[in-house]
């Protein structure tokens, strides 16, 4: 960011925009380096003269983040780390979360490259973000969820899914949804496809009756309809129930 008061030109960014001005003296990449290690985000403000300001930030990990992840690597879904964060930074809240790959200082177009590599890599990608910068890589994976607690639109118009609180528990709960439906679906297909299947053979030898008929017809959808009420049943046991639960965003 750039603005100009009183005929002063001021920058307002990060490591790498200050080092693109050359003004990152070795003092400033020593403090910088001594944030970074522990884990925390730097802004610098600048001016022609040099940096006048360095202000740095932390998150802090939630517990039900360290569950969520828990949870995806219990299903089997690989975990990767994508951050406009510095390297180190981006490292050091990786460990803190349990996750093994993390790649940092990635513009908007580095996101949806990595995405893409990924795809290539490991077949069907989902991306999780709520950021302006989100939006290229939301837009591109195979399945784009935003966090629309505090996710911007654009973010939200971008993703297929919409997470409507900030509870990344809900990401596994989601995934185990889509499971269980389905492997419900095709329960019923096969469920429906085997009964017409049966009485069309009895009705070939002369075995079948109006009752059968009916039962093929009215009993085997009674059957499906039982059988998808299944779903109504918790889809990750152990996780704490939220009023808040993922929806589809329209397109």
């Amino acid at each position: 960011m750039k603005a100009s008061i009183g005929g002063q030109a001021l920058w307002l960014g990060n490591h790498r925009l200050v080092e693109e001005l050359g003004l990152c003296g070795a003092d400033i990449e020593a403090r910088l380096a001594a944030h970074e290690a522990q884990g925390r985000s730097a802004t610098l403000l600048a001016s022609d003269a040099g940096v006048l300001a360095l202000f740095a930030v932390a998150d802090t990990i939630k517990d039900s983040s360290r569950e969520a992840l828990a949870a995806l690597r219990t299903l089997g879904v690989a975990t990767v780390m994508l951050t406009g964060d510095n390297t180190v930074t981006a490292r050091t809240i990786a460990d803190q979360a349990g996750l093994q790959e993390v790649q940092g200082n990635l513009l908007p177009d580095d996101k949806l490259a990595a995405i893409e590599a990924l795809q290539a890599r490991q077949g069907l990608t989902a991306m999780v973000g709520d950021g302006i910068n989100d939006a290229p890589a939301l837009a591109r994976a195979d399945i784009g969820i935003a966090m629309g607690a505090a996710g911007t639109d654009t973010a939200m118009e971008a993703a297929d899914v919409v997470i409507m609180n900030d509870d990344l528990r809900r990401i596994p709960e989601l995934i185990e949804l889509s499971r269980r439906t389905r492997s419900v679906l095709w329960q019923n297909i096969a469920l429906a496809l085997g009964i017409k299947a049966v009485f069309l053979l009895l009705a070939l030898f002369n075995g079948a009756s109006m009752w059968m008929a009916v039962f093929a017809d009215m009993g085997a959808s009674l059957i499906v309809v039982f059988n998808g009420l299944r779903m109504l049943r918790a889809p990750v046991p152990g996780l704490a129930a939220q009023p808040e639960h993922a929806s589809r965003q329209g397109g």
